[in-house]
């Protein structure tokens, strides 16, 4: 059977428990056909770069399955029908990666980042870029001043 990695698009306003019982919806369309999913990744509720209708923000979800066309098209359908689904795709691949996504591996690196770096920095002292020990600058004389010196010579 063909292998595909589908991505799911859900309303904001849909609660993590009613997102993971869509999920195993289309799971149980999938495997009532013969097809199995290897791997659901819960991506979490992000900004969308632009509306999608009338919403900001929106659950994601990815699955890795593996499937005969008939049953990804009925999976589709029902998304279709669904008032909870934004968007959907789904690609045919080659095969299937073991490791987490590129989004949950972003997650991690994140997380590692702010972790370490908090520590070894010292507190911060917001001065402004200037130093209060050292002396006012003197104001510039005037040109006109030194006018009149070189006119009185």
């Amino acid at each position: 059977m063909p292998l595909y990695e589908h991505v799911v698009v859900m309303r904001p306003d849909v609660s993590g428990a009613q997102v993971d019982t869509l999920i195993e919806q289309f799971k149980g369309v999938i495997e009532a056909d013969g097809g199995s999913i290897s791997k659901s990744e819960y991506w979490g509720l992000k900004v969308l770069s632009y509306r999608i209708k009338k919403n900001r923000k929106a659950h994601f979800s990815l699955m890795n399955i593996d499937a005969s066309p008939a049953a990804i098209s009925e999976m589709e359908r029902q998304m279709r029908l669904n008032e909870d689904v934004l968007r959907f795709l789904t690609l045919r691949v080659d095969e299937h990666e073991d490791d987490p996504s590129v989004m949950m591996q972003k997650r991690d690196r994140r997380d590692d980042r702010r972790g370490g770096r908090s520590d070894d920095r010292p507190p911060r002292r917001d001065s402004g870029g200037r130093n209060d020990d050292a002396p006012a600058a003197k104001p510039a004389e005037s040109k006109s001043e030194d006018n009149d010196k070189g006119s009185e010579e």
